[in-house]
């Protein structure tokens, strides 16, 4: 079990070992739901993303230039995962 400080704000900071085992990086979110036993689960937070926000992703800034399919596979893996450029 693990011991975190409150401050006079309300606020806990988990430790980075903790977060690891969620898989939350930094930016990332955690939800927090409250149990009918008095206590709380923490669970790493689900992406939002739509599928269609990958498509904007595979544009090029260079005219003619296409991307090769490891550029493509990690637009589709960004995409997926919520993160933007």
């Amino acid at each position: 079990m693990s011991a975190v400080v409150v401050t006079t704000k309300g606020q806990v900071t988990l430790r980075r070992d903790l977060l690891e085992q969620l898989g939350v990086r930094p930016g990332g979110k955690v939800t927090i739901s409250k149990l009918p036993n008095g206590t709380i689960e923490i669970k790493a937070a689900q992406s939002t993303g739509k599928i269609s926000d990958v498509f904007g992703f595979l544009k090029t800034k260079q005219k003619g230039k296409s991307l090769s399919i490891n550029e493509m596979n990690d637009v589709i893996a960004r995409g997926w995962s919520g993160k933007r450029r």
